[in-house]
């Protein structure tokens, strides 16, 4: 498999946490699977990076499809408690975090270079929403030559349909689908 990184996605506290604005109803379902994945990679000292959506306060940054639902009740706003990572995962000292406007964790940050800097050769995703920022971080991360690893049951959707549907999608391009429990074979 060569050298792996986890992209933990967007397990904020407004998309995971009840009341929020932006919560995502099979969030808070994958935390366990998450914990024992992130153990996985923390026992191993491989590269994890927490990938947050994060927003201006005045939405200048949200894009065109979420502007309006952004300026009735703003969600991931910078500096506030909604775009912290929730506490359950919380970033230890070493582990990354790296802030996205979009839902691809690629679109315009820094993470391709990253990933490239450490000697990273494949991506292991986990998080929510699998349709959304799932999908489009996976779909950028073979674009980019990356092989990639979705971790099925650490990862959520609105409905366990829509969860199904994407992941099959991502099987068909070549994602290898795998479950928490067959972490470690990934390893060798």
């Amino acid at each position: 498999m060569g050298k792996a990184a986890l992209l933990i996605i967007d397990m904020q506290n407004d998309f995971v946490l009840e009341g929020k604005p932006g919560r995502v109803a099979g969030a808070r379902t994958v935390i366990p699977k998450i914990q024992a994945v992130l153990n996985e990679f923390r026992k191993r000292s491989l590269p994890i990076i927490h990938v947050l959506r994060v927003h201006r306060p005045d939405g200048s940054d949200v894009e065109i499809i979420r502007k309006e639902r952004f300026s009735r009740q703003p969600f991931a706003v910078a500096g506030t408690h909604g775009a912290a990572v929730i506490d359950e995962l919380s970033p230890q000292e070493g582990e990354y975090v790296l802030t996205k406007t979009r839902m691809s964790a690629f679109i315009g940050t820094e993470l391709d270079l990253m990933l490239r800097t450490l000697g990273v050769t494949t991506l292991v995703v986990c998080g929510i929403q699998t349709p959304n920022c799932i999908r489009t971080t996976v779909f950028d991360g073979i674009a980019y030559n990356y092989p990639v690893v979705l971790i099925d049951d650490a990862t959520g959707a609105a409905s366990e349909e829509v969860h199904r549907a994407n992941v099959r999608d991502m099987a068909n391009i070549g994602v290898k689908i795998v479950n928490t429990d067959t972490i470690a074979e990934l390893f060798g």
